[in-house]
């Protein structure tokens, strides 16, 4: 327009005017994030806390009492916990050494199986195992005990998460999570761990009832699991479960009260005659003592009949079995391993359901060895190689280098239900290349070089005696149901069995 009124001036000329595409704001719903009347209570306590904020003390001290008073009071809840501790733990651990050296390996197994026999190693990890379950956590400090039978005197003090705490009276310093020092990198560095336990009723002893200790991180195997990033302490593992823990109790209860209440009533009189009709008057509520055994004449208009017990209802097993499967979830456990009854299982069911629960308890046979046993490995060989003549001189120095130290551990095989089976496809796998003797063996908990020691030594004996390995195999015993219906067989099955 300038240009237009003033032509003498030059001007620049106008630059096309750019078309902007204007993209629409896109809103994604989701129908799990909208708070409505319906969902408004149920959704109520969810948070936006940070993990440990979550599981502070106060939280896990309540749910730490509760868990543990339902396992104390609960049949159900202290034989899954125990089945859990029995079934991951078992008799304990072996290591198996895998240095170069056989002699070398052979040493430090029988001298380390000797020392977790001393200080009962698989009864202490069983309890840490039943310690996470009901507690969220198990802490041992590594300590040396002169009482122990044995040359290394390294032992593992077991201690409860209560006594893992920050001391009162002090403001928790920066990294300092609930008694546990961090540094930097979030590496624990020391541990404050009180020398009395917070429940203890001999406190009056102490001139400072909150007296504790600082042990280094190097000293305490700290055994939990990690639900969520940055998460330093643990809640029980049935903490999903106590609600429902808390309901069967009280239905059970509830069934058993109201079976009770409808047999504390012998008899009651009834009449079919209307209100003021012609029946004996008779005063209500009246009690009446009967003997056994005895004929008696009631009023005229009276009829005498029981109370129908209504409890417990044809649903109460099916409540209960449906209960207890929703509690053994959260354990990964199945149904006919918490209830202990497999009366509503097949063969093929049991396989099914039992796969998921021993894939989880080999995964927390796994973590046990990288957060304890490695651990106590390592600290029973940096004491044992200065023990004089214990170890052989080549490995005197393996409590220096982990690398110069390969192991595995052997843990308790799973019984097959059916051995026949089992032993079919091992010999298939065996054939075909597809396993190892070393494999075969560490499913049944046993060390390979041991059995085969054993098994060359059976083979020796066998051929010193003059007998073939038929005859040493015990003879089956016969059967007679089995020989007639092998008579009644016909000729083509009789030759399909032979074959």
């Amino acid at each position: 327009m300038l240009s237009r009124l003033f032509p003498s001036r030059r001007s620049k000329p106008a630059e096309p005017m750019r078309s902007r595409a204007v993209l629409p704001l896109l809103r994604a719903k989701f129908d799990s994030a909208q708070t409505t009347p319906d969902n408004r209570r149920h959704w109520a306590n969810a948070d936006g806390l940070a993990p440990n904020a979550a599981v502070n003390p106060e939280v896990r001290r309540v749910l730490r009492n509760r868990a543990r008073y339902e396992v104390a009071n609960n049949s159900y809840a202290k034989g899954i916990v125990l089945t859990l501790a029995n079934d991951a733990i078992g008799t304990g651990p072996r290591l198996q050494m895998l240095t170069p050296s056989a002699e070398a390996n052979r040493r430090i197994e029988d001298t380390f199986e000797s020392w977790s026999q001393a200080v009962d190693l698989a009864g202490k990890l069983r309890t840490m195992r039943m310690g996470r379950a009901e507690s969220g956590e198990a802490f041992a400090i590594l300590t040396s005990n002169p009482v122990v039978d044995s040359p290394v005197k390294l032992d593992l003090k077991l201690i409860e998460p209560d006594q893992v705490t920050s001391p009162r009276a002090r403001v928790p310093r920066p990294g300092e999570v609930d008694g546990i020092i961090f540094d930097a990198f979030g590496n624990p560095v020391a541990y404050h761990v009180l020398k009395r336990h917070p429940g203890d009723g001999m406190f009056w002893r102490d001139s400072d009832p909150f007296a504790f200790d600082v042990v280094p991180a190097a000293s305490v195997i700290h055994y939990f699991r990690t639900d969520r990033p940055g998460q330093w302490r643990g809640i029980p593992d049935i903490t999903p479960a106590l609600p429902l823990f808390a309901q069967l109790r009280r239905y059970t209860l509830a069934v058993i009260a109201a079976a009770e209440t409808a047999a504390d009533f012998a008899a009651v009189l009834y009449s079919d005659a209307p209100a003021h009709g012609e029946a004996e008057p008779l005063e209500p509520m009246d009690m009446v003592e009967l003997e056994q055994r005895l004929a008696t004449v009631l009023p005229a208009g009276w009829k005498l009949g029981q109370i129908h017990a209504e409890q417990p209802a044809t649903t109460y097993a099916d409540f209960k079995r449906e209960l207890l499967n929703e509690i053994a979830r959260c354990l990964n456990m199945p149904f006919n391993v918490a209830a202990g009854n497999s009366s509503g299982y097949n063969y093929a069911s049991g396989r099914l359901d039992h796969q998921t629960y021993f894939k989880s308890i080999r995964v927390e046979q796994h973590y046990l060895r990288v957060a304890v046993l490695d651990r106590v490995l390592r600290a029973w060989l940096d004491e044992a190689v200065l023990v004089e003549g214990l170890l052989p001189q080549p490995m005197r120095q393996i409590g220096a280098d982990p690398h110069e130290s390969p192991h595995s551990w052997f843990w308790d095989g799973v019984e097959h239900v059916d051995p026949a089976k089992e032993a079919s496809a091992q010999a298939t796998r065996l054939a075909n290349h597809t396993t190892t003797l070393a494999a075969e063996y560490a499913r049944q908990g046993r060390d390979w070089e041991e059995e085969l020691r054993q098994r060359a030594k059976e083979t020796a004996l066998m051929r010193e005696l003059g007998l073939t390995p038929a005859q040493a195999l015990p003879a089956a015993p016969e059967d007679k149901d089995d020989d007639d219906a092998n008579d009644r067989t016909t000729p083509t099955s009789a030759a399909a069995l032979a074959a």
